[in-house]
């Protein structure tokens, strides 16, 4: 079994991370850089920085952001919100980011990740799912996209895998339902997209006690753990989730 990485996520909004809870009540949680710093002494693996009002308030990723940020560390980081064309992520990726994350312009434009893959390679492009159920979807999870505030209609789990047939090389899927909660990701959700994909699959959303992190192994098959509240408001160090995972027999970078 690869070793688990643990990645901490900075999703920013006007020059500052924030957390939210269902993607909405949003609280100041610190400076991008500051907090880039800390994770990479902390022993994190990656660093994901999301810029969550970009689709929403239908521009770009602020690239500012991007180079202060990767220039104060030397671990990958994943770039995501409002990539919409291969300009863009040219520019997100020549501003330091070692991958891009794209959601809502991939739904609209599902080429996108192809064209991604053929320019840059699998390697740089993840595709971020958001989701929340609905028990109209065959598989009971509705893609959504534009930081959750409109409904696609889509099968999520049908999406992701054909993301993969696309050439994507990651999926990051998070569900609604579970965002900013600490109730633990959503394991149906993660199990049923790491079930039809053999790319690594990233847990998101709801983390919030140590077995949640083990769970989303073992029970929901992510390969990557991202979390957010659970770090910044430093319930737990990283390596206090390393040393838990370590302990119950998972391999850990």
């Amino acid at each position: 079994m690869e070793p688990i990485k643990i990645i901490p996520c900075l999703d920013m909004k006007d020059g500052r991370v924030v957390k939210g809870v269902h993607f909405v009540d949003i609280h100041d949680a610190g400076d991008p850089v500051e907090n880039a710093r800390f994770y990479q002494d902390e022993g994190a693996d990656e660093l994901a920085m999301l810029d969550i009002a970009a689709t929403v308030e239908n521009r770009k990723t602020r690239l500012e952001w991007v180079r202060k940020v990767s220039s104060a560390i030397n671990i990958p980081l994943t770039v995501g919100g409002g990539i919409n064309s291969l300009e863009d992520m040219e520019q997100v990726l020549g501003a330091g980011a070692h991958r891009v994350s794209i959601n809502s312009a991939a739904v609209k434009n599902p080429e996108l990740i192809a064209t991604g893959v053929k320019n840059f390679s699998s390697a740089k492009i993840v595709v971020a799912i958001d989701a929340r159920r609905n028990s109209h979807i065959a598989s009971g999870f509705e893609s959504v996209v534009s930081g959750g505030t409109k409904a696609t209609g889509e099968d999520a789990v049908e999406w992701a895998k054909r993301c993969q047939n696309l050439g994507a090389g990651m999926i990051l899927p998070t569900s609604m339902d579970g965002d900013g909660t600490l109730e633990g990701y959503d394991i149906e959700f993660l199990k049923a997209i790491s079930a039809v994909v053999s790319i690594p699959v990233v847990a998101s959303g709801g983390a919030g006690k140590l077995e949640h992190f083990y769970d989303a192994v073992v029970k929901g098959g992510a390969k990557i753990l991202l979390a957010a509240s659970v770090f910044h408001f430093r319930t737990f160090r990283i390596g206090d989730v390393k040393n838990y995972l370590q302990e119950r027999g998972l391999p850990v970078y």
